[in-house]
This record gives C-alpha cells, sequence and structure tokens, in this order.
C-alpha cells in the first residue's frame, strides 16, 4: 500500500529505470497504474527532487492524447540490505489497449493506420509543447493504442528527470536504451526542443511503416552515430506500400539539421494529412527560409569563393601540410596552465555543510502533534497543511510522514502536506443479538473487529448461549482490529425466598416478565388455614433456576 491509499497489484511492464504494476485507489475507488521507481534510481536525491518536479509538470496536462499522471510520492521501504530507502512511485491514468511497440512487432502497418496513430502523437505533442514541456522520449514503447483506437502518449515529463540527473549510475544505461529513436543534438549532447520530439516522431512513423527502425547497429553507440552521419533510405524501399508523399513527409522529418525538419506539431501534422490525401508536401528550400535572415546558406562570400579557387587550382602547390610548431607548442602550453589552475582551485576549495539561506531541510515530524508540527515549519518559513489519513501503527493525532519527505531540501516557502493519523479506519460493528455465540463471532470477525470477552447474564427469555448484546453496541462505530465484548444468556433467572408472603403475591411475582416462572399451589391439610394463605414453603430454594421452571408453593389449609 503507498500512500495508504494505493494498492499495488500485478506486474503489467517493466522498463529500463522502473516496472508498471496495475493498482487500486482505495480513497477514489478506481484502477490506476502505478509506476515504482528502480532501487538504485531511487538512492539519488537529486534524481528524485528532479523526479517529483517533472511528475508534477506532467499532471498538469490534460488531454485525450496523453496519459494523466494522477499522484506522485515517496514511500519508505526496506532494500535487500535491510536499509531503509525513499521509493519514488507515480501514480497514473489506467489504459485498457496494447503498446504500439507490441503491434509493430506483428508487423509494419498499413500506411492509413500509421497516419492515424502519428496523428494522435503530433496533437499531444502539440499539446505538450503550448505547455512548455518536451518530451525527448518519443518512442513505440511509450505509446498506447487503447481498445477503442485511441492514441495516449506515456511519460510526459519523465524522461527529462533522467537525461537531467548527472549523478544517477543508472542514466548511460536509460539513455542508450532508446538510442534508435535519438535526435542527432541528443547522439552528440546538445541542449534539445520541440523539434527532437519531431525527429523522434519520425522515426516511430517509419517504424510503422516498415516494421524497423531506420538505423540498426551492434550497439547503441553505432545506431546514435548513424543518426548522425547516414542519411535513412526512403520507406517505400523497404515496404513497396508506401507512397511518395509519405516519403517525403518521413525524410523531412527526420533531417540531421533541427532547422531544415518540421519546425511544429501542427506543421507536422498537415503534411501527413496532405500525404494521406495523395498529394506530395512542398517544403520550402532551406536557402529560401535563410534568405528572411541574411545571405542564403547556399551561397558563397567572396573570400569563400577566393579559397575554393585556391583548393581546386591544381597548379598551385601546398608547401605546409601541418600546422605551424609554435601554434602546437601554444596549445599544449594553454592546456597546462588550464589544467594546473583547475587543479589548484579544485584543491583549496572550502567544503560547506550549511545550508543556503533560500532553502531548508524539511525536519523530522513522525509522532509529534499537528500543532508541534505547524510551529517547527512555521520556524523554518515552510507552510504546512493537514490531510488526515487512517493508520495501523501511528496513534490518532500524530504526525504519520510529510510530503515533501523529511530530510528532502526545498525552497523557503515550499507547501509542506502533514499526514495526520485519525488511528485505524472505522468499521460498523454488526447487530449480532439474538445469534449463537458462533455466529456471532463469525460476524463480529468478517467486519474486521477482534472478539473478546464474554459475560453471562441472566435472562427470563432468551436461550442459554444466545449474545444478549455487545459493547460497542451494534451499528456504533469502532476502530478496525478493536475487540467487541460479548453479553450472553445463561439460560437462568434468579428465583427469591418466597414464604411468608401471601400465595397471590407469591404466584404473581414467579409470573412477571422479569423471571416468567410457574406457579403451582399445594394445599397443607396438617395446618390451620390462615387468611391471605401465606406460603409456608417453596419447591426450588433461592438462587439461579432454570427459566421457565415450576415452583411448587405450599400454604395452610386445615
Amino acid at each position: 500500500m503507498l500512500a495508504g491509499r494505493y494498492r499495488v497489484g500485478a506486474l503489467i511492464g517493466r522498463g529500463g529505470m522502473s516496472d508498471v504494476h496495475v493498482g487500486s485507489d482505495a480513497r477514489l475507488g478506481r484502477q490506476v497504474a502505478i509506476k515504482l521507481l528502480k532501487p538504485q534510481l531511487a538512492t539519488d536525491p537529486a534524481f528524485r527532487m528532479r523526479f517529483r518536479q517533472e511528475a508534477q509538470s506532467a499532471a498538469r496536462m490534460a488531454h485525450p492524447t496523453i496519459v494523466r499522471v494522477f499522484d506522485a510520492g515517496e514511500e519508505t521501504v526496506v532494500d535487500a540490505s535491510g536499509h531503509e530507502v525513499q521509493l519514488p512511485f507515480i501514480v497514473m491514468e489506467f489504459v485498457e489497449g496494447r503498446l504500439l511497440k507490441d503491434i509493430i512487432h506483428d508487423g509494419p502497418l498499413e500506411p492509413t493506420a500509421a497516419v492515424r496513430v502519428i496523428n494522435g502523437v503530433l496533437t499531444a505533442l502539440e499539446y505538450s509543447h503550448r505547455a512548455g514541456v518536451v518530451h525527448r522520449d518519443i518512442k513505440p514503447g511509450n505509446i498506447m493504442i487503447t481498445t477503442s483506437g485511441q492514441v495516449k502518449v506515456m511519460d510526459f515529463g519523465i524522461a527529462r528527470a533522467v537525461s537531467d540527473s548527472a549523478t544517477t549510475v543508472a542514466q548511460t544505461t536509460a539513455i542508450l536504451g532508446t538510442a534508435s529513436y535519438f535526435s542527432p543534438e541528443q547522439a552528440k549532447g546538445e541542449t534539445v526542443d520541440a523539434r527532437t520530439d519531431l525527429y523522434s516522431t519520425g522515426v516511430v512513423l517509419f517504424e510503422m511503416l516498415t516494421g524497423r527502425p531506420p538505423f540498426r547497429g551492434d550497439t547503441p553507440v553505432a545506431v546514435a552515430y548513424q543518426h548522425v552521419s547516414e542519411r535513412p533510405v526512403k520507406p517505400s524501399v523497404i515496404n513497396p506500400k508506401v507512397s511518395p508523399a509519405l516519403d517525403a513527409v518521413v525524410l523531412h522529418a527526420l533531417a540531421k539539421n533541427r532547422d531544415d525538419r518540421y519546425q511544429t506539431a501542427a506543421e507536422f501534422r498537415a503534411d501527413v494529412d496532405i500525404a494521406a490525401s495523395g498529394r506530395v508536401p512542398v517544403h520550402r528550400r532551406p536557402d529560401e527560409a535563410t534568405m528572411l535572415f541574411g545571405a542564403p546558406t547556399g551561397s558563397l562570400s567572396t573570400s569563400e569563393l577566393a579559397l575554393r579557387q585556391l583548393t581546386e587550382d591544381e597548379t598551385m602547390t601546398r608547401t605546409q601540410r601541418r600546422p605551424p610548431a609554435i601554434w602546437i607548442w601554444s596549445g599544449i602550453i594553454g592546456i597546462i596552465v588550464i589544467v594546473v589552475a583547475v587543479m589548484y582551485w579544485a584543491l583549496n576549495l572550502q567544503p560547506t555543510t550549511e545550508i543556503p539561506s533560500n532553502v531548508r531541510e524539511v525536519p523530522v515530524l513522525t509522532g509529534a502533534s499537528y500543532e508541534e508540527a505547524v510551529q517547527r515549519l512555521q520556524e523554518l518559513g515552510l507552510p504546512a497543511t493537514r490531510i488526515d489519513e487512517t493508520s495501523d501503527t501511528v496513534p490518532v493525532d500524530e504526525v504519520i510522514r510529510t510530503d515533501p519527505a523529511a530530510g528532502e531540501i526545498v525552497d523557503v516557502e515550499t507547501p509542506i502536506t502533514v499526514y495526520i493519523s485519525t488511528g485505524r479506519e472505522a468499521v460498523t460493528v454488526p447487530d449480532v443479538r439474538n445469534m449463537t455465540l458462533e455466529q456471532a463471532k463469525a460476524d463480529i470477525t468478517a467486519n474486521g473487529l477482534t472478539p473478546g470477552t464474554e459475560t453471562r447474564e441472566n435472562s427470563p427469555s432468551v436461550p442459554a448461549d444466545t449474545v444478549l448484546g455487545t459493547t460497542p453496541e451494534g451499528g456504533a462505530s469502532a476502530e478496525a482490529g478493536s475487540t467487541v465484548d460479548f453479553r450472553i444468556s445463561s439460560g437462568l433467572v434468579t428465583l427469591t425466598d418466597l414464604t411468608g408472603q401471601t400465595l397471590a403475591a407469591a404466584s404473581s411475582y414467579l409470573s412477571a416478565e422479569n423471571l416468567q416462572l410457574n406457579p403451582i399451589p399445594m394445599p397443607d391439610a396438617s395446618c390451620e388455614a390462615q387468611p391471605g394463605s401465606p406460603v409456608t414453603q417453596q419447591s426450588l430454594p433461592p438462587g439461579d433456576v432454570p427459566q421457565r421452571s415450576d415452583v411448587t408453593l405450599t400454604y395452610c389449609a386445615g
């Protein structure tokens, strides 16, 4: 159970950095998908902070073509070595369907089906790019096709958390795992933007049309090198069903220079629609575009023309085939100076354990009351928000945990959510009156309660071993797991000494509702009758007697 509300179910997917389980939200009663980070990634505090920030930004995006992120947080778990670690998790919309990579595994898609899928992906990217979120990891494994045929794109913002975490051990593995869909700028380690997603989308379209990516190699590095340096073949070379119009769209999307490819998802989608209608999209030449900003890239300046003439003139002989020695030695000396300066700076760098004034470390508040937690957070300049939550282990009105968790470094004025225990989950005590003791115990246990003590009481009408009532009473609310005590009928009633009372009074007393005994008058002729016929003897002695017993009352009648 994560965060006291998300129950983790069966494993439904596994990736390079996380596992995905089906789950249920106990609070809202809905099915969800829960992504749990691999333990080797969860040990990096910087990664966890970026992961949380990116999950929050992804959760703000709501669009039919994007898998929603409902919640994110961290759960304290014990790893294989017995140490407590913070395990980040993300709660997402559960989607019934198939991953696009599994569909492509069955063979190339029909061009019309590929166009419909890529339109959905581009719609999602158009929405996310307007929101300022670059996906960075568009691939068939992050695209889901629902049972109704709708396209859903997953993991918005999450890939950014991986690529930005320079201290994560598993970073290289996670990045190389998707080299088939890298843009040239990603492969060269340059900054990325929205056009990076459009290149990866072009790779996905190529793979849907042909059944394989445009570049393949023995190692991820070899594939990344091809993205930078080699031109892809037309999809129609591999699959003759692909039209020349779709060939043009794919090759334009896979341009090495990001300025030469599609600039927006809307532009990409418009050309896909044109190609689907059978027309070949017309693209502006690069020199026409650059004319807006100065000299065209295709033209050469006077100095460039002169240089070309010199290099092409076969009558000219180059007398020096390598840089002058003075430049080589100057470069070596410059590098040595820089290395020495960096080493001197590093050796004289004074370590510090002080936290900057604009950030705070979230304190450990577990076990404190809400008032104490608020006071400590206010002293640090951190506002607090209370959320009540049931807990089987933490006493009522004490802090269960905080979000962000204790030990996290946050900015001043960052809201801290404080989870306060309301005790165990409340359940309703069932009404077990007039049941046998065994039936009552079974009902109490089935409702999450524990059978308690048994107290026997006299009753004139309820049979022996039948429940008279419980504490707490039936219908009352009690904590799950708490005990319920039973009051049980003994099958007896208490008889008092009736000798000396009149026969009528004694008979009325025995027949009353609180006893329900059977009086039997017995005249005694051996003694002289008295007024009112006082009882001289009773057949049962005073004390507890069985229900509905016969009591013979002897009186003088001589």
